[in-house]
């Protein structure tokens, strides 16, 4: 491990430990690399992990979360998403974030269903790795940017870092029903700050680069995730759940 991912890997533990005294923590989890690193470093720091995932059934994210599980063996629980009281759902958080934003509406309404699982669990802790993909160029829009240069590429990375720090508040307000907090270390302070210390050059290549985020794999590979995962390009939450379509089924009978 080179000097930057060793610093990087200590910022992540640094942020992890100030930001969820809880020891025992649900991690919002898909398999992919992001969820799948945030769950190791967790389990290496002691605390006691279990995973959840959500989604409708036989979904891209609770098929693929099963699988990368396997080489895990962590604690694993899934909730499926019922398609028959999912509209009656989706229009209470649209009330309740008041916003039509569609993004906004999906996470929330994954969130719901997280925050749910792990209420029943016991537990009241969910930790995210919301962050990494504003701060480590995992989205598109990096790579149609980014023959534009280094300045509009960290434009966009500000624009969608506070667009992303202000739905989580969105997403709090939604699971604070089942008194679950949800915590994203990658969007605390200090963790954003040193992280657009790194150079562009670690975190993506050019505006054909379909992958991204190469520190965050380089590192996933160096702390144990499994290849399956940290070699896995973005699936996001919304559409590996299935939820984006099924809300854009459901939002013609709002």
């Amino acid at each position: 491990m080179n000097d930057l991912r060793k610093e990087l890997l200590e910022y992540i533990k640094t942020s992890i430990i100030g930001n969820v005294p809880q020891k025992q923590i649900a991690v919002a989890f898909s398999g992919g690399v992001d969820s799948t690193l945030i769950a190791q470093i967790c389990k290496s720091l002691d605390y006691d992990v279990t995973l959840v995932t959500i989604g409708f059934p036989e979904s891209h994210d609770i098929v693929f979360a099963k699988i990368v599980n396997q080489e895990l063996n962590l604690k694993h629980n899934i909730l499926e998403i019922e398609y028959e009281s999912f509209p009656d759902i989706a229009l209470k958080i649209n009330e309740t974030i008041k916003t039509e934003n569609l993004s906004w509406n999906e996470n929330s309404i994954a969130f719901y269903y997280v925050a749910k699982l792990v209420n029943n669990l016991g537990l009241d802790t969910v930790v995210t790795a919301n962050g990494i993909d504003e701060l480590f160029c995992g989205y598109n829009a990096y790579r149609e940017v980014f023959e534009m240069g280094e300045s509009q590429i960290l434009t966009v990375m500000n624009t969608k870092l506070d667009n992303e720090i202000k739905m989580m508040k969105a997403v709090n307000s939604v699971t604070s029903e089942f008194g679950i907090t949800v915590v994203q270390p990658f969007l605390s302070e200090k963790f954003v700050e040193f992280a657009k210390t790194i150079p562009l050059s670690e975190k993506i290549h050019s505006s054909e680069d379909l992958y991204r985020k190469h520190i965050i794999r380089k590192l996933a590979s160096e702390v144990g995730v499994p290849e399956i995962s940290f070699n896995k390009r973005k699936k996001a939450l919304q559409y590996g759940s299935r939820i984006h379509k099924s809300l854009l089924k459901a939002r013609r009978t709002f």
